[in-house]
């Protein structure tokens, strides 16, 4: 039922900045989880942020600091802002959706929903 299109990937120069959207059709996005994930060839998937349903916000280390998530409801979308970009955030970025369990359970281990991903590619 549910989809998640993310866009906005491209190629910028260290230092520079990206916003990427993540687009949530069949499913609300403010009633799940939403997060946003990073994948290089040949290494594991990457967390690196989520947006709870009650607002709340959680990064990685690698990128505290510098990506910011925040959501729209009424376009039903996810945005993650990347600034300060170094070569080492160069990654296929993914938005994935997780169930909520309420704030005191927070979310699924397991995502219900990804998207395709979107390319970043930062050169020194």
């Amino acid at each position: 039922q549910g989809q998640l299109l993310e866009s906005g990937g491209g190629s910028v120069q260290a230092g520079g900045s990206l916003r990427l959207s993540c687009v949530a059709s069949g499913l609300v996005a403010s009633n799940y989880c939403m997060a946003w994930s990073r994948q290089v060839p040949g290494k594991e998937r990457e967390w690196v942020s989520s947006i709870r349903p009650d607002g709340s916000t959680v990064y990685a280390d690698s990128v505290k600091g510098r990506f910011t998530i925040s959501r729209d409801k009424a376009s039903n979308t996810v945005y993650l802002q990347l600034n300060s970009l170094k070569p080492e955030d160069t990654a296929m970025y993914y938005c994935a959706a997780a169930g909520w369990r309420g704030f005191r359970l927070g979310c699924t281990a397991q995502y219900n929903y990804w998207g395709q991903g979107t390319q970043v590619t930062v050169s020194s």
